[in-house]
């Protein structure tokens, strides 16, 4: 049969369709996966690493340093998925009290990344990022600096040098590590309407109004939780349903179940530990993530160095805790869950590795695949979808 040339126009469409940018089929289990990391001290790092992830085997594979870069301990990639940000969590970008966030253009055939341009955090060592829900702009958490702030993000992936920055102040329980206002992490809410910033150094989950048209971070009418003196909130996470969310606090290890309504309001519901009730040692916990069935909840202790498993009721957003599993290696001080649900990948920062686990869609438990690989000081997983 003979195939004129409207067809043959019509039939290359169509298999362009399934296919992905670099000629092959489009594959959902094909992740590149991004790994911040710190560089300073006697770390072996030099930046960010990339890997290829096969979600349908478990697989990790290395390819090695994607882009120099200074102590880039958090990252996030554009809702686009050609751009990368990075902190540089440092206290001296351009002068004294600020670190910088650094904007990076991604080859998703070799995982390297392209300088683009750099930004003033204002504020020191900024330690996590947040996009907002329309990927216009970029939020930032200053840990040592103790404030958030609000960064523009232009068309061609650039960062824009202005900001809405806002101060912390006030001083916490502990005079050795809340000496002052240490902001951990920031994130939007699904409404696009409020940003939630957790301030390990006030024992505050600080709510704030968010005007995703400015980017601009203002006071919400019920402006704040407080949690456990002394507790730390380190980092804080929604449920899928958006009706719940979830604490992790550093200095106590337990996490702190809310109820979370449109209007910017958390209720607690419950708190929970982290570690065995034999435990004696030391403990920072570390991150927290909610399973995408929305049927788990994941945390990382560093110190007792395992990950702890939670159930969630689906009614009540409450947590029964499943099992804690060694992570396999020293201080998961962060781990990534594949976007299909099938993986968890935890990076240990002490013993240079990332621990791949199978996670039983049952059960939530974690099954060590056997499969390690090695990483210069691991701190931050980030996975970007290749179909």
């Amino acid at each position: 049969m003979k195939i004129n040339r409207r067809q043959f126009l019509i039939c290359a469409l169509l298999s362009a369709l399934f296919l992905t940018p670099f000629g092959q089929a489009a594959d959902k289990n094909k992740f590149l996966v991004y790994v911040g990391t710190y560089t300073q001290e006697e770390s072996k790092s030099k930046g960010i690493y990339a890997y290829r992830f096969d979600a349908a085997t478990g697989d990790l594979t290395p390819l090695g340093l994607a882009a120099e870069s200074t102590n880039p301990s958090f990252v996030v990639v554009s809702s686009d998925h050609r751009f990368l940000y990075a902190v540089d969590e440092v206290g001296n970008f351009r002068g004294p009290n600020s670190g910088a966030i650094r904007a990076f253009l991604i080859d998703r055939g070799s995982g390297r990344l392209t300088f683009l341009n750099e930004v003033a955090s204002h504020g020191a060592d900024p330690c996590y990022l947040a996009l907002d829900r329309k990927g216009k702009y970029l939020l930032t958490a200053n840990y040592t600096g103790g404030s958030v702030a609000s960064v523009p993000l232009l068309r061609d992936g650039r960062l824009r040098d202005s900001s809405w920055v806002v101060q912390h102040a006030g001083i916490g329980f502990n005079p050795e590590r809340q000496e002052g206002p240490h902001a951990h992490s920031i994130n939007v809410s699904p409404d696009n309407h409020f940003a939630i910033a957790t301030d390990l150094g006030l024992d505050k989950v600080i709510i704030y109004r968010f005007n995703p048209k400015t980017g601009s971070l203002s006071s919400n009418s019920s402006r704040y939780v407080k949690v456990d003196a002394g507790a730390g909130p380190r980092h804080f996470t929604f449920h899928p349903n958006g009706k719940f969310a979830y604490v992790v606090n550093e200095m106590q290890s337990t996490v702190v179940a809310f109820a979370y309504d449109k209007k910017g309001t958390l209720h607690q519901l419950q708190k929970i530990s982290m570690l065995p009730a034999d435990f004696k040692g030391k403990n920072d916990a570390a991150e927290v993530q909610a399973h995408p069935s929305g049927k788990f909840l994941y945390a990382s202790n560093r110190g007792h160095d395992s990950i702890a498993v939670f159930a969630i009721d689906p009614h009540k957003g409450t947590l029964s805790r499943v099992e804690i599993t060694p992570t396999g290696g020293k201080e998961p001080r962060h781990f990534g869950i594949d976007p299909t649900g099938s993986y968890l990948l935890a990076a240990n920062q002490k013993s240079d590795s990332i621990v791949v686990f199978r996670i039983d869609a049952a059960t939530g438990r974690l099954t060590p695949t056997g499969k390690v690989v090695e990483a210069p000081t691991p701190v931050y997983v980030r996975f970007l979808a290749l179909d």
